[in-house]
């Protein structure tokens, strides 16, 4: 694990870089939120960033998120589920999780506001779109996607915020931006039939490699992990 220094001079990095792409393109850096992404990083790290001011981090799955929330104590942070998630696991993860990233089916969608109802929770949704269209990725069809805001539509605990995008795995970050610029447009286009503003508020898109271009196409949440935190260490 890096230290805790050169975890905050990568943040602070990172931060400066979202700001300086978010000028290029005309808008307030504040309007984007960074997603300190600390999956397979202890939670020494988590702890590291949060000392330099970072609330936002994202947990790929739910078994190791529950540990670092819990062992996370009484520090102020915003827990984002971003990795997809199984109907099995909806209950837990709207119990412990304050954004779910990964809303791909109007089940799914269901089963969180149902859980977080069950909890007296209120958690915020984004819905995945796929527009990669790759076998190992997750999401939801462009088709379906109208079906999952109409059933959001009658959530009264699952809070439908947004859109959410994995492009494909590319070398060169310009190569994402078409899709940066499809998700984005995907929402003007809801937005002009009608959809209420607050339902696709935010765009989760853009990670390590590619965050500066998906703040340029208009990401309003970046998930951000070894840009921050170092490179991972797989078993």
């Amino acid at each position: 694990m890096l230290s805790a220094l050169d975890i905050t001079v990568r943040l602070t990095g990172v931060r400066d870089r979202i700001a300086g792409a978010a000028l290029r393109s005309h808008r307030q850096p504040s309007s984007v939120r960074l997603v300190a992404v600390s999956k397979t990083f202890p939670i020494e790290a988590v702890r590291a960033a949060s000392a330099a001011g970072q609330v936002d981090f994202g947990e790929n799955k739910v078994q190791e998120g529950q540990g670092k929330i819990l062992a996370a104590g009484a520090l102020t942070l915003r827990w984002h589920l971003i990795g997809h998630l199984q109907s099995n696991k909806a209950k837990k993860a709207a119990a412990l999780f304050d954004v779910i990233h990964s809303i791909d089916s109007v089940d799914l969608l269901q089963n969180v506001d149902a859980a977080a109802a069950e909890r007296g929770r209120t958690v915020d949704v984004l819905i995945q779109v796929d527009l990669a269209q790759e076998p190992t990725k997750h999401g939801a069809p462009e088709a379906v996607v109208p079906s999952i805001i109409e059933a959001a539509r009658a959530c009264h605990s699952a809070r439908l915020v947004g859109l959410m995008l994995l492009p494909p795995a590319v070398d060169n970050p310009d190569a994402a931006r078409p899709y940066f610029a499809a998700l984005r447009g995907l929402r003007d286009g809801y937005l002009q039939s009608g959809v209420p503003a607050s339902m696709v508020a935010e765009l989760s898109m853009g990670m390590s490699h590619d965050y500066e271009v998906a703040v340029e196409e208009g990401a309003t949440l970046v998930r951000v992990g070894s840009a921050i935190f170092g490179d991972r260490t797989h078993p």
